[in-house]
């Protein structure tokens, strides 16, 4: 199958090994909240509240992947649609691309490029890779 400009991609084997890659980044986003923190562009909490609130929606940002990522693959291994759930990754890189817009002057410069870029390059592959299946 062709996906964009790579010719005879086997789209199982991506949608597996994405649905893997969000479960990976889930779970160490719930199992390691503060390393997590470390890597997303802003400054350091500054009181016990500030770093619950942050590790709390870490932890949230985690399981939405690993809910993303276990959709796809079950959808998957029972021969149900997989779009949908590819549909809804893009959609929540999306958004996390749309946040990191709107805050970006008031974020660290490379950090938050970076960011932006992974989520705009993520939002960009699912919807190449939705497109391939079902």
């Amino acid at each position: 199958m062709r996906l964009g400009g790579v010719d005879r991609i086997d789209v199982d084997a991506t949608v597996r090994a994405v649905g893997y890659g969000r479960i990976a980044l889930g779970v160490s986003y719930l199992a390691t909240p503060g390393f997590a923190l470390r890597l997303w562009p802003g400054r350091p909490p500054t009181t016990d509240t500030d770093s619950a609130l942050l590790r709390m929606m870490a932890r949230s940002t985690g399981a939405r992947d690993i809910g993303l990522g276990l959709g796809a693959l079950l959808a998957q291994k029972h021969d149900t649609p997989v779009r949908g759930w590819l549909e809804a990754a893009m959609l929540a890189d999306a958004a996390d691309a749309a946040a990191i817009a709107i805050a970006i002057r008031h974020l660290p410069r490379t950090k938050a490029v970076l960011m932006l870029g992974a989520a705009l390059g993520a939002a960009a592959a699912g919807r190449k890779l939705a497109s391939a299946v079902d």
